[in-house]
């Protein structure tokens, strides 16, 4: 039986500023404007215990940000503007338009199967799933993660995947992930694919999380959960990665607590990450000796490059209808960071207006004050940034 769910349309505005000693500045100038457009429309169908999803997309984007990510093609340290399934196992994306300074293109990204029974869920095709228990950095969810900084989390990429879960009476689960993926000659095998299993338990207040994979050419083990710590939660996960070059331990915690203050609604987090892969500031230059790091950052797995980070957030209820969110973001080791301001407001019934500001901080040869380059006096850096979004759901 077909039935079309829900969408939504989103518009986005991005302007961002550049210091003189920035190479970015060089190469697109200052500031940058970029705007971009999502439709997304959610079919799917279900006849008894089978189920099928799909999402379309439609996706514009235009501005400076494209000339960056074109000038700098294969840095790490600049995404990809370009939306394909280069890597993926089916090839879902098609291009409608692509000039110089905007392209548009059309997908698929969600398009899956499934049997949902009594205590058994079984999933193929296109999907996506987040594990973990980081709420900032979350070094378990290695599946397309978000950027810690990025706004809009609504919707994360899928991946091609079989997926199952099994219900005891207890309540304590066994997932499995199968992810098929393609390297850059088109081929599948091992070395590119992932095969996860996730136990889940519950433990009297708490909850238990065991994981084991081979993710790509590596072993991941790792165990984490959460308690109840007074009236706030703790979480984390500590993760253990063996790679043909050297073995890394990882670990995430953090504290999340509600309250009343001032007559309004706060939520609050606090986190500390260590990255197990990163280097020291010292060590910045020397990135291309460290492929550990490069390939997860190039992958989209990792987003920094330090080894100790300390982050925290709160969410204020101003009103029912406005939520403000600021948000910090802080390398120990080099004292550099990025301070985020976040407002969320419901213009009118299916409306939303998403506005951000990102203020980085730091000094010169830092990753978020501006890493060195090859050329003398310019820095890897960027400037004071704001990001405008409107979005209208049906």
């Amino acid at each position: 039986m077909l039935q079309f769910n829900s969408g939504h349309a989103k518009g986005q505005y991005q302007v961002a500023s550049y210091p003189d000693d920035s190479l970015l500045r060089e190469l697109v100038g200052t500031p940058t404007h970029d705007i971009n457009g999502d439709l997304r429309l959610l079919v799917g169908g279900d006849q008894d215990r089978l189920n099928w999803k799909a999402d379309y997309q439609l996706v514009g984007r235009s501005g400076d940000t494209l000339d960056l990510s074109r000038a700098l093609q294969g840095s790490f340290l600049i995404p990809s503007a370009d939306l394909n399934d280069d890597h993926r196992l089916m090839d879902l994306t098609r291009t409608i338009s692509d000039h110089d300074d905007y392209v548009l293109v059309h997908r698929l990204d969600r398009l899956h199967a499934g049997y949902t029974g009594d205590q058994a869920v079984l999933r193929v095709g296109r999907q996506a799933i987040s594990w973990g228990n980081g709420l900032i950095y979350n070094p378990v969810d290695f599946f397309n993660p978000f950027d810690p900084a990025a706004v809009d989390k609504e919707y994360k990429s899928g991946d091609d995947m079989l997926y199952g879960q099994y219900l005891h009476d207890s309540g304590n689960d066994f997932e499995f992930v199968a992810v098929w993926r393609r390297d850059k000659n088109g081929n599948t095998g091992n070395e590119v694919n992932t095969q996860t299993l996730k136990y889940h338990a519950f433990i009297g207040e708490g909850e238990l999380d065991l994981l084991a994979a081979r993710h790509y050419d590596d072993d991941i083990v790792s165990v984490g959960g959460l308690n109840n710590l007074g009236g706030a939660i703790v979480r984390g996960d500590a993760l253990l990665t063996h790679t043909e070059l050297d073995t890394y331990a990882s670990a995430v915690i953090n504290l999340s607590y509600s309250w009343v203050g001032f007559d309004k609604n706060i939520s609050g987090v606090l986190e500390y990450f260590f990255n197990g892969m990163g280097v020291n500031e010292s060590q910045y230059q020397q990135l291309e000796q460290h492929p550990d790091l490069t390939k997860r950052l190039q992958r989209g797995e990792l987003f920094t490059l330090g080894r100790h980070y300390l982050a925290g957030g709160l969410n204020i209820e101003m009103t029912p209808l406005f939520m403000f969110t600021p948000n910090m973001f802080f390398n120990l080791g080099d004292s550099s960071g990025l301070v985020q301001l976040v407002g969320n407001y419901d213009l009118a019934q299916n409306w939303q207006i998403l506005l951000a500001g990102n203020l980085p901080f730091g000094g010169k040869g830092t990753e978020f004050g501006g890493l060195d380059t090859p050329i003398d006096g310019l820095q890897f850096s960027t400037g004071p940034s704001l990001f405008a979004q409107i979005a209208f759901y049906f």
